[in-house]
């Protein structure tokens, strides 16, 4: 069983979500609070495997408690808060903290069921979390790394298509971080609350030789620049002429995710076939897996996260498991490893 503990205000949001995570027959809910200094409490008596957080508290807030937590106790903590923009920096930070998810409290069309799935799923992934691969992955990402030279990197309808879970924020980072100014337009799928993407694509923008936006509708790929998938919405790779573009749109969600991986391999595989890279890294599930195959079937080169450098490895196992990829890489090994598969000119 894995034992979570609840540290929320709203007595209602405590009492829903008690309810619905105990008809789960491997997840216990030993108790909750409504603040964090009854919740460090309850933290040391109960001992619980998973912490579900608030930010905005009485007494002291979220990441005051995440910060100091981590710091003498820590423990996978998944943040649960509402979606507002004024908030995203906040998980971004939360992020930052140590940790593990975030995900949105219901609101608008982001309904209770999908959160509740998503939730479960995310209970699940911070139970297997890797603090040591993390906190890894965490120290390189800061330190001053040298970007990877700039160099005859053939780019011509070359895309690059990349999806990732829980852990891949830091993942992300630390590959997004080390890329050269001229590759190929990059494709990227990471579970994300609706809101958190725009910051996320921000932060990367900011540590990244490349331009790093949110994606919009309707917009064009180029050299040198990375879309976001936005939260709540799938992202799909089109092609008009010798332009490709994405489309976001509405759509149920795959593997309890919306953004999904899936959805965006299977429109990779469709209209850029054999001239895409496919990666998947670190994460909770199988989203991603199947259509990691597709865009191999369909000629495309892929890679899957080694299991040592996962911080959570589901999803590229999944990947592993089926033969999906062509190539297993620790993520240190990805951006040295893609800028000399773009040199070749070949992606086989």
């Amino acid at each position: 069983m894995i034992k979570v503990l609840i540290i929320d205000d709203s007595a209602m949001v405590r009492k829903v979500l008690s309810q619905n995570l105990s008809k789960e027959r491997d997840i216990e809910v030993v108790g909750t609070a409504p603040e964090p200094y009854s919740g460090r409490d309850k933290i040391l008596k109960l001992k619980p495997d998973v912490l579900i957080l608030d930010i905005e508290m009485p007494k002291m807030d979220g990441l005051t408690f995440l910060e100091k937590l981590m710091s003498s106790y820590p423990m996978p903590v998944i943040i649960y808060s509402s979606v507002a923009e004024k908030r995203s920096e906040n998980a971004m930070r939360a992020l930052e903290l140590g940790a593990v998810d975030v995900i949105s409290k219901p609101g608008g069309s982001y309904s209770t069921d999908i959160m509740l799935n998503q939730l479960i799923d995310k209970i699940k992934a911070a139970h297997k979390y890797k603090f040591s691969i993390s906190k890894k992955i965490n120290d390189k990402s800061k330190q001053n790394s040298k970007v990877i030279r700039e160099s005859m990197i053939r780019t011509t309808d070359k895309i690059i298509a990349i999806g990732a879970s829980t852990g891949g924020t830091q993942a992300l980072r630390f590959l997004i971080g080390q890329l050269p100014s001229n590759m190929p337009p990059i494709i990227i799928t990471q579970h994300m609350p609706q809101t958190f993407t725009k910051s996320f694509a921000n932060s990367l923008n900011e540590r990244s030789k490349l331009e790093v936006v949110e994606a919009q509708d309707g917009e064009l790929l180029r050299t040198g620049k990375v879309l976001i998938a936005p939260g709540n919405y799938h992202m799909i790779l089109k092609r008009d002429g010798a332009r490709y573009y994405v489309q976001i749109k509405d759509g149920p969600p795959v593997y309890h995710q919306r953004p999904s991986v899936e959805v965006m391999f299977y429109s990779v595989a469709k209209y850029a076939g054999k001239n895409a890279i496919g990666i998947i890294l670190t994460g909770m599930g199988k989203d991603g897996a199947e259509g990691l195959l597709e865009m191999r079937n369909s000629g495309a080169y892929t890679i899957a996260q080694s299991e040592k450098s996962c911080v959570v490895f589901g999803m590229p196992r999944e990947a592993i498991r089926i033969e999906a990829a062509d190539k297993i890489l620790d993520l240190e090994e990805m951006p040295d490893y893609l800028v000399r598969v773009l040199k070749k000119d070949r992606l086989k």
